[in-house]
Order: structure tokens, then sequence, then C-alpha cells
């Protein structure tokens, strides 16, 4: 887990080229001393800071796609 450092390193890895995700379960903060509210917090933080560095932010279709993911519609939950 990232811990309070999580922005730092999938910021770094996104500008580095890897596919990034973030989440309470790696760190309950979105920033220094702010507590993330929502999982849905952290990533619209990152996905500003992707879309800032000029970087592509994967639609959902590509995520599932890219990650041999079945769609909603696929699955009998």
């Amino acid at each position: 887990a990232a811990g309070r450092h999580q922005m730092s390193f999938v910021t770094t890895g996104a500008i580095l080229g890897g596919n990034v995700r973030v989440g309470l379960e790696d760190s309950l903060y979105i920033g220094k001393g702010e507590m993330a509210k929502s999982n849905r917090d952290q990533v619209a933080k990152i996905r500003r800071i992707v879309e800032d560095l000029s970087l592509e932010v994967a639609t959902p279709s590509e995520a599932r796609e890219r990650l041999a993911l079945k769609g909603g519609d696929q699955v009998a939950f």
C-alpha cells in the first residue's frame, strides 16, 4: 500500500507510461492531512492530475478491454 504517498506514486507511474489506480484500500488520504471522503474523490483527483499532464485517461470500456474484464451486462450479479 502506498499510504500517504499514493498520489505521488501513481502520478509518477502515469508519467512513466504505466496504468494507475487509486483507492481507499491503499490510502485514506487525498492530500496532505486531508481525508478522502470516498474512492470517487481519489479517482477524480488523479484524473485531474493525469489530464493536467496531457496524458490520456482510458474510458471504462478501454480499461475493461485492457484488463480482459467482462462488462456489467455479461455478469450475473
